[in-house]
């Protein structure tokens, strides 16, 4: 088995909790998605092109209620802005990548992927030079998990009524968690992540998801001035040290 083989195989083997998690999202996906007059057909068409959970989620809940295209792009392309902060942290990892890598890569780019990604980019014992095949692991083990439970939801729909109402969503929830508080490992990261809460909770009435951004704005604002706070002040020590 090539070096290329094992790390793609590696990426998935990682993503497995993610996998986990994310099982009861998908399956409760397709089972709205049919309760809310889309066919079999559309609901896969909407897993296998669209791929973005919280998206597709607000897309049948508009769709249901008879919402314009217009208003329908508009919202989903808002709850999607999370993803410009997701490239913005993997960028300088994927510059050197050829367009062929890029666009599928973005295409596939998902929380999931992101979490278990960027903590791999940033273990510098890796060759770098097969980083890629190890996003490309994870991502491909996201996707095919997604629109399995996609079409499982779909057909368990009528069979299990009420699935969405059994509080399986809780389980992505506690993934992100373990994986999250892990890499919270200095004073800035914690400050952001608690930041980001608050403003999460305090802002999760707002419409079209923005209460997302702007916690996410919000948490990476206080990052980056903890940060500089902290630098400023082991610069003065450094000087006051050095008279």
């Amino acid at each position: 088995m090539s070096a290329k083989t094992q790390t793609l195989l590696r990426g998935a083997r990682d993503t497995v909790p993610m996998l986990i998690g994310a099982l009861p999202f998908g399956l409760i996906f397709g089972t709205l998605a049919v309760a809310s007059g889309l066919s079999l057909p559309a609901t896969l068409l909407m897993s296998a092109l669209v791929f973005a959970g919280s998206a597709q989620f607000i897309a049948v809940s508009l769709v249901a209620s008879g919402a314009g295209l217009v208003v329908l792009l508009l919202t989903t392309f808002i709850v999607n802005l999370r993803h410009m902060l997701y490239s913005a942290s993997l960028m300088s990892h994927v510059r050197h990548l050829p367009q062929r890598w890029k666009i599928p890569l973005a295409f596939w780019l998902t929380d999931e992927s992101f979490a278990v990604v960027h903590r791999h980019y940033l273990d510098p014992h890796p060759p770098k030079e097969l980083k890629h095949w190890y996003y490309l692991g994870s991502c491909l083990a996201m996707y095919s998990n997604w629109f399995i439970c996609t079409l499982l939801g779909a057909l368990l729909g009528n069979a299990l009524p009420g699935l969405a109402d059994w509080g399986l969503d809780f389980a992505m929830v506690a993934t992100f968690t373990g994986i999250v508080v892990p890499l919270l490992r200095t004073r800035p990261m914690l400050l952001a992540a608690v930041v980001a809460g608050l403003v999460a909770v305090l802002a999760y009435d707002l419409p079209w998801k923005l209460g997302l951004m702007l916690a996410a704005l919000a948490g990476v604002s206080a990052g980056v001035l903890a940060e500089r706070w902290l630098a400023a002040q082991l610069a003065k020590e450094v000087a006051n040290e050095s008279v």
